[in-house]
């Protein structure tokens, strides 16, 4: 992979930038500002050296899915141009005016089919408006994307200094200091299943939670009322004799009439929706925390999105507080760590969360490979 560092003259360049400014929106304003914040240094730095610097992006906000929203932001930093047909005659006439040190921002990549499909005439018109297509957006890069892997084959390709920084830190998972210890929240058991089989293999203790933990309950025989769970034969039961694996042993539950309740997870009724660990879980999780050297934790342990956020957040300060060796990932886990102000006291916060996964289950990404 050649990197950004390693250009000598950027003065005059026309730079494509694929960030990653898929971030959290509510009415128009931004919840986690993390992953734009993480990608202004190196946008700062083109613009030091005279690049002429041209942004793309793709943004899956339900509704209006523009990334004007993100205009917005960004002009607090610097003036940025936005365009909103990046396929039209103004696009190129925009692109042909810039210059030195100018930002232009192209609309949501995801509004054209090409995009998501690797089109090779959306990935030739996007590389014709630059001479260097550079990748800062490692959080995508586990898609095969136009953007990600078709413009690399028209463009002299390097990796940003963000991308670069996400792999070095993430290849310390691949080697870690011991005890290690794991722990895997969230939803979306088969996406997930590679990375956990693989780990139960190399950690220490792997804790797994969120409703992830719904499909060992099953197994086991446990109603699980009408709680999340993925069918299929996911090879759970051979999991289950792992030694190493740590299911919760308490879970709060919200009831048919409402009502939130902490139950074994042999307790549950059949009406009953499993909802985040329960305070018992937490003092063992933490018994874990105490115990290792290395801490990888990827994933909420209970339904963030419905407000049952508190085993996550007591998950957040404990690990922060035991300052060990600790690399944290995942969408929502960032967006709870963010708000509790808790971002600088891990050793190193992914800005990834599927491809942060993907990487660590097979140790490189098509947004790697496309930069070879």
């Amino acid at each position: 992979m050649k990197k950004l560092s390693s250009i000598k003259k950027l003065k005059g360049k026309k730079i494509l930038v694929r960030v990653d400014f898929n971030v959290p929106l509510e009415n128009g304003i931004i919840l986690d500002d993390f992953r734009i914040k993480k990608t202004l240094p190196t946008i700062e730095k083109l613009r030091r050296d005279g690049a002429r610097v041209i942004l793309i992006s793709h943004f899956e906000e339900p509704g209006d899915n523009s990334l004007k929203n993100i205009l917005l932001y960004l002009n607090t930093f610097f003036p940025v141009t936005f365009v909103e047909d990046i396929l039209s005659k103004e696009a190129s006439k925009i692109v042909d005016g810039m210059r030195d040190s100018d930002v232009v921002l192209f609309e949501n990549l995801r509004k054209w089919k090409g995009e998501k499909e690797n089109d090779k005439k959306f990935a030739n018109k996007l590389a014709s408006y630059a001479d260097i297509y550079v990748n800062e957006a490692f959080s995508a890069s586990h898609r095969e994307h136009a953007s990600v892997v078709g413009i690399p084959q028209n463009l002299p390709a390097y990796a940003g200094d963000l991308f670069s920084e996400e792999i070095k830190a993430l290849k310390k998972v691949l080697a870690p200091r011991e005890p290690f210890l794991f722990i895997l929240g969230g939803a979306k058991f088969s996406t997930k299943l590679p990375l956990l089989k693989k780990f139960l293999k190399k950690a220490d203790q792997v804790v797994v939670a969120g409703a992830l933990m719904n499909n060992f309950y099953k197994e086991q025989g446990f109603e699980i009322g009408k709680s999340v769970v993925e069918d299929g034969d996911l090879g759970i039961k051979t999991m289950l004799k792992n030694k190493h694996l740590y299911i919760p042993k308490a879970v709060i539950v919200e009831t048919k009439g409402g009502h939130v309740e902490v139950r074994d997870p042999s307790k549950v009724q059949k009406n009953d929706i499993i909802m985040d660990v329960g305070p018992n879980s937490i003092k063992d999780i933490q018994t874990f925390i105490n115990e290792s050297k290395f801490i990888l934790w990827n994933g909420p342990l209970g339904n963030y999105e419905k407000g049952y956020d508190e085993g996550t957040k007591e998950l957040a300060h404990r690990i922060a507080e035991a300052a060990k060796d600790s690399i944290v990932g995942g969408g929502d886990t960032l967006t709870v760590i963010s708000k509790l102000n808790l971002l600088g006291k891990y050793t190193f916060v992914s800005t990834a969360g599927g491809a942060m996964l993907d990487f660590l289950a097979n140790e490189t990404l098509p947004g790697i490979e496309a930069l070879g």
